[in-house]
């Protein structure tokens, strides 16, 4: 099992608009990064943990635990002129930008970028990294520990069942 973070801008999909979701699962649409793409085609597996994260906000930090809920297929909006992910580039039978669907089990108290930076097991967490930017990376297992061991009764190794 691996673990993930994924970053979404609340204004864009938030933790409460995958809750309020049809079995609280949304797509995870717009990424337009290639090594995010990668991880989502090469390395996600159903059942893998997330952990849901708000960006570009007041107060960015961790703000539900879920799950990776399908395999890696094509983004719609690719191909949609009037989404802003849109890539004329792209085409039906040669996709170039994929997603999966993220299913949120629970949300927990935000945990902000400073108190996750203000946690010395945590230093080597990719989003506290000087630099990046990436809104899918992944998670060490001893850091999706420490993070849902403490929050939310989430048991860590119960996520994809």
């Amino acid at each position: 099992m691996n673990y993930w973070l994924m970053k979404s801008e609340p204004g864009e999909c938030s933790v409460d608009d995958a809750l309020a979701a049809k079995n609280a699962t949304v797509p995870w649409v717009g990424v337009r990064n290639y090594q995010a793409r990668n991880f989502m085609r090469d390395a996600m597996r159903v059942g893998d943990g997330v952990l849901f994260y708000h960006s570009s906000c007041a107060e960015p930090g961790i703000v539900g635990i879920a799950r990776v809920a399908s395999s890696a297929y094509p983004d719609p909006t690719q191909f949609d002129p009037a989404s802003p992910y849109f890539d004329a580039r792209s085409r039906p039978d040669e996709p170039r930008w994929l997603l999966v669907d993220v299913q949120v089990l629970r949300k927990i108290p935000t945990i902000p970028l400073t108190a996750l930076r203000a946690r010395p097991e945590l230093g080597e967490l990719l989003v506290l990294k000087k630099g990046n930017r990436l809104s899918i990376t992944p998670v060490e297992p001893r850091h999706w520990q420490a993070i849902t061991a403490s929050n939310a009764g989430v048991q860590p190794d119960k996520v994809g069942s």
